[in-house]
């Protein structure tokens, strides 16, 4: 069946279904090298609005199909209506350039964004017709290749992947697929081809592993594993961003996607050193990109696919040592043309404010700041170093600025909350409402809002938080009505992460291979989708734990021993174990420490660990 043919399979189901543009091809940016010799289908495992603004998706897209003989082709996870269409018709899940159905291809690289994401695995997988285990699968199916934040702990999903990537893939990606074609070449058995894969670094084959014991603890386990050979995986890091091109032409989709505009990386890692944050740790040491190719790369990329705006993404945009020097450049470069530059993170301090006055360009929609905590005792624990008179002074001077909208995020159930934290939530909420109003001229104090969002807080693999109980979920709804009480009641718009999402969140974040087997139930009493509100139900999953006999609250709600081995410590992110318990240690005592990238090393490991060293644009290290 040729493509055509496999088109007007799915063709004929667009009509009955909403948003058909999530499944047709032809955007502009897309690659098509059918007469290629090997076939890679990079599958996010969500919507395709959700998807195609993935970052990560987009550098590898650039990569692979750059490779000779390299074809890499994209496919989503069809909405529920087109799910249940294609299951009625008979019609499998193919990829979006040619429609290729997805057991055809010879790898498939699924990303994990999230712990929400397992079912919709499961789903892809289904539609494809590939066995879910790698246990059971053929020699003729694809390999299926997992990769992405949820690397750090994948146990919960391990099972349903033939190999995983812990770590940055523009490097091994290439070597992966040069790792395969080469076993393909040679005859080589599916399992031998396992092995050969153990070998590249950052890649961890599952089924070499086991659970050793109740509490999911992973040994080698494959007699072709030579003693102390890839016992422990040590993520996969790029040295240096400058090695790399931003993807200066990336498809363009035809319909309205989630950040649709045009994006640069300008640094990676994060430094500042939050110890809930788990993309703080894992994704160190800090690599800036040179001004000179952000500037570039900028001016490329909207050439190339007209974007009317670009960001500029970092886990702290503002922290990029020649921030401002490439705001004014761009400023330069792009006046008169009405394209607009956006920062997706701010620093809660006044050069935060100002980066943000230099890209809003007469627009003031709003400016998010991250205090996390109420007061200062608590923002010491998680490390977060900022201080309520920092808070205070960015917002005063945004309000001066013209900004009339301010959006305030808090966690609730950190380590050693108190309910005076709690409360403490709301009065620091107040003062900030009220410093809003002296900084604005009276007759625009009506148009004033602060928007204040809270979440709950997820312990999360390979930070110094990862031994701490979550809060249960019936004490966080006291807490959340005790926060409710003490938040101003006028001029301040307040929501929730829906605690219910927290604690599977939490679940999956911590567990082990235990839990394949009720992401698989769930997945079959129809989870699909979970990340979405309108599709989450707990209730189901809580059944599905107790059929597979998963004690879900103890994975949640209970504290780690400091000496226990945990689900994921045979991978590792550089940042060491010693380096993590020290942290929570110094948590505990109400100890802050600095970001290395301004008073030098730390001693987290990372850099000798992963032989990379920070690389500073603006100069030296601890000059930042």
């Amino acid at each position: 069946m040729g493509t055509d043919d496999r088109w007007r399979l799915v063709e004929r189901l667009l009509p009955g279904v909403e948003r058909p543009s999530r499944y047709i091809d032809g955007e502009w940016g897309a690659r098509h090298a059918s007469d290629a010799e090997y076939h890679v289908a990079l599958v996010y495992p969500d919507t395709y609005e959700i998807g195609q603004a993935n970052q990560a998706i987009s550098i590898l897209y650039e990569i692979l199909n750059g490779q000779p003989g390299v074809c890499a082709e994209r496919a989503y996870v069809p909405w529920v209506d087109m799910a249940d269409a294609m299951r009625a018709d008979g019609v499998e899940l193919v990829s979006l350039e040619s429609s290729t159905p997805l057991w055809h291809f010879d790898l498939l690289g699924i990303t994990l964004p999230h712990e929400l994401s397992y079912t919709n695995i499961l789903e892809t997988l289904d539609l494809a017709g590939i066995p879910f285990h790698a246990t059971g699968r053929a020699e003729t199916d694809p390999l299926v290749i997992g990769g992405g934040p949820c690397a750090y702990n994948p146990e919960p999903v391990a099972s349903f992947f033939d190999a995983i990537l812990v770590g940055e893939g523009e490097d091994a990606v290439v070597e992966i697929v040069q790792v395969h074609r080469a076993c393909m070449r040679e005859g080589r058995s599916r399992r031998e081809t396992l092995v050969a894969l153990s070998r590249v670094p950052g890649v961890y084959v599952p089924s070499l592993f086991q659970a050793a014991d109740v509490e999911s603890r992973i040994v080698v386990t494959d007699d072709d594993i030579e003693p102390g050979e890839q016992t422990r995986i040590l993520k996969r890091v790029v040295s240096d961003l400058s090695d790399y091109r931003a993807p200066t032409c990336p498809v363009v989709p035809f319909t309205e996607v989630v950040h649709d505009r045009f994006t640069v990386e300008v640094t990676r890692g994060c430094t500042r050193g939050c110890r809930f944050c788990q993309a703080g740790m894992v994704y160190r040491p800090v690599r800036e990109r040179s001004a000179d190719d952000i500037v570039r790369h900028v001016i490329a990329g909207l050439a190339c696919t007209g974007y009317d705006e670009v960001s500029l993404t970092s886990l702290s945009s503002t922290d990029y040592s020649l921030i401002e020097d490439v705001l004014r450049r761009l400023a330069r470069r792009l006046e008169g043309t009405g394209i607009s530059v956006s920062l997706p993170s701010l620093r809660v301090d006044a050069f935060g404010v100002e980066m943000a006055r230099l890209v809003s360009r007469g627009r003031k929609s709003g400016l998010t700041f991250a205090p996390e905590a109420g007061t200062q005792r608590l923002r010491d624990v998680i490390n977060k170093n900022v201080t309520e008179e920092d808070l205070i002074g960015s917002v005063t001077r945004a309000c001066e600025s013209g900004w009339r909208r301010v959006k305030l995020y808090f966690m609730i159930g950190l380590p050693t909350e108190t309910d005076e934290d709690v409360r403490a939530i709301g009065s620091l909420v107040a003062r900030v409402l009220e410093a809003a109003r002296h900084a604005v001229n009276p007759k625009d104090r009506g148009s004033l809002r602060v928007a204040v969002s809270v979440s709950t807080f997820v312990p999360k693999a390979h930070t110094p938080f990862q031994w701490e109980a979550q809060t249960p979920l019936e004490e966080v709804r006291r807490r959340q009505a005790l926060l409710r009480e003490a938040m101003p009641k006028k001029g301040v718009e307040l929501s929730w992460h829906d605690p219910e999402v927290s604690f599977l969140e939490g679940v999956m974040a911590r567990g082990g291979r235990e839990l394949a087997a009720a992401v698989e139930t769930a997945w079959a009493q129809g989870r699909r989708f979970d990340a979405w509100t309108e599709r989450f139900d707990l209730a189901s999953w809580m059944r599905a734990f107790e059929a597979t006999g998963v004690d879900s609250r103890s994975i949640a709600n209970r504290e780690r021993e400091a000496g226990e081995r945990l689900p994921w410590s045979h991978l590792s992110s550089g940042v060491s174990a010693a380096y993590l318990a020290s942290e929570r240690r110094r948590a505990l005592e109400g100890l802050t420490t600095a970001d290395c990238s301004f008073v030098g090393c730390t001693g987290c490991d990372a850099c000798d660990e992963l032989g990379v060293e920070i690389v500073i644009a603006g100069g030296a290290r601890g000059q930042r």
